[in-house]
C-alpha cells in the first residue's frame, strides 16, 4: 500500500511538471510571453483561480487556453489530491522514518531477521528485544507496518521471499533468520531464498502441517517449530504437571532478569579453563551458576553432564544463572590474562 501511494505521488508530480512545461512552451511560442508570464498564465489557467490574462489573447491563444483548461484540470485535481493524501495519511512522515530506519538497518551485523509480525512473530520480537538481541522485522502488510513503527522496531517493508528484500535486511551478514509466516508454502520460499543467499546462517521456520517439517529442513531450515504441536503438549503438561509449567512461566514472565539460560563456547575461554572436566571448572563456586547441558564435538546434546565429562574447544555449554552471576562468570572465564 505504501509503495502504491508513493507511486501515485511520483506520477502526480510528473503530471504537474508536464502541464507546466506544455503551458510554458505554448504561451511563449503562441503569445510571445516571457518565461515568467507564461508560468503565471499556466498556473492561473490550470488552477482556475479567475485572475485576468497577462494581456489579451489572440484567437489561437484562446484555443490553447481552452485546451489547457479541458485537459489539465482533471490532472491537476488528481495531483493535488494525491499530494494532500500523501501528507495527511502519514506518507510524508513515514518516508523519513523509513529513511532513518534503513540507515540503522545498514549498520546491523550478526543480527536476526524476523519474517512476519503475526502472533508468533510479535512474541519472538518481544523476547529478542527483552534479551537485547539485535534484530529487524520484514513485513509487507501496511496496517501491521504501522504497529511495527509504533513499537520502535527496525524493519524492512517488503516480501520476505524476495531476494532484494532479504539483501536490504542484510542477510549476507546476519546471524539467524526466523520465518513465522502463516502459510507453510510462504515459509518454504523464504527458507529457500535465505539459504541460497547465506549458506552458514541459522534458519528457524514455523510450520503448520506435519509433512512441512521434513520439507522445510530439506529446503535449508536448521530447525522447524510447530506451534500447534507445542501448544498441545503444553496443555497436556498443564494437566499432568501443572506446578512445573507454572514455575517455568513464572521464570519467563515474572523473573526474566533473575534466571537466564545462555550458551557459552569453550573456544572463547581463557587457556586456564581449556581441557578441564566439568567438575574442575567449579562454575557453581566461582559465580553461582549451573551447567545444565552441553553440545559435544559430534553435535550430540547432553543433559546435566557428569562432573567427569572432559571439555574441548569445540564444546558448547548451556549455563543457567542470573544476569549478575553470568556477568561474573564471563569476566572470569573469558579473561585472557
Amino acid at each position: 500500500m505504501r509503495r502504491i501511494r508513493f507511486s501515485s505521488l511520483t506520477i502526480s508530480i510528473a503530471m504537474l511538471l508536464a502541464i507546466v512545461v506544455v503551458g510554458e512552451i505554448g504561451y511563449v511560442f503562441i503569445e510571445g510571453y516571457s518565461v515568467i508570464d507564461a508560468l503565471f498564465m499556466t498556473i492561473i489557467t490550470v488552477s482556475t483561480v479567475g485572475f485576468g490574462e497577462v494581456r489579451p489573447l489572440s484567437p489561437v491563444g484562446e484555443l490553447f487556453t481552452i485546451f489547457m483548461i479541458v485537459f489539465s484540470f482533471g490532472a491537476f485535481a488528481y495531483a493535488v489530491t494525491s499530494i494532500t493524501r500523501f501528507m495527511v495519511d502519514g506518507g510524508f512522515r513515514n518516508y523519513f522514518i523509513n529513511k532513518r530506519t534503513m540507515r540503522k538497518v545498514n549498520r546491523l551485523s550478526d543480527h536476526v531477521i524476523l519474517c512476519g509480525y503475526g502472533r508468533n512473530g510479535s512474541e519472538a520480537a518481544r523476547i529478542l528485544r527483552l534479551q537485547g538481541v539485535p534484530f529487524l522485522i520484514i513485513e509487507q502488510n501496511a496496517e501491521i507496518m504501522e504497529v511495527i513503527r509504533e513499537q520502535g522496531y527496525l524493519y524492512v517493508e517488503g516480501d520476505a521471499s524476495d531476494d532484494e528484500t532479504l539483501k536490504q535486511a542484510g542477510i549476507d551478514h546476519a546471524k539467524s533468520l526466523i520465518t513465522t509466516l502463516p502459510h507453510d508454502a510462504d515459509n518454504m520460499l523464504v527458507v529457500l531464498s535465505a539459504r541460497t543467499l547465506n549458506k552458514k546462517m541459522q534458519i528457524i521456520s514455523r510450520a503448520s502441517a506435519e509433512w512441512s517439517d521434513v520439507k522445510l529442513k530439506r529446503a535449508g531450515a536448521t530447525n522447524v517449530i510447530m506451534p500447534d504441536m507445542v501448544g498441545g503438549r503444553r496443555m497436556a503438561k498443564l494437566v499432568a504437571s501443572p506446578d512445573i509449567i507454572q514455575f517455568m512461566r513464572y521464570m519467563r514472565v515474572n523473573a526474566p532478569n533473575q534466571v537466564k539460560l545462555v550458551e557459552l563456547s569453550c573456544s572463547e575461554f581463557a587457556s586456564a579453563y581449556i581441557d578441564k572436566t566439568i567438575g574442575e571448572l567449579k562454575f557453581r563456586k566461582i559465580a553461582g551458576v549451573n551447567i545444565v547441558g552441553l553440545k559435544d564435538d559430534n553435535g550430540q546434546y547432553h543433559f546435566n553432564p557428569a562432573p567427569e565429562f572432559s571439555l574441548s574447544e569445540k564444546i558448547k555449554l548451556f549455563v543457567m544463572g542470573s544476569d549478575d552471576q553470568l556477568m561474573k562468570l564471563r569476566a572470569v572465564v573469558y579473561e585472557k590474562g
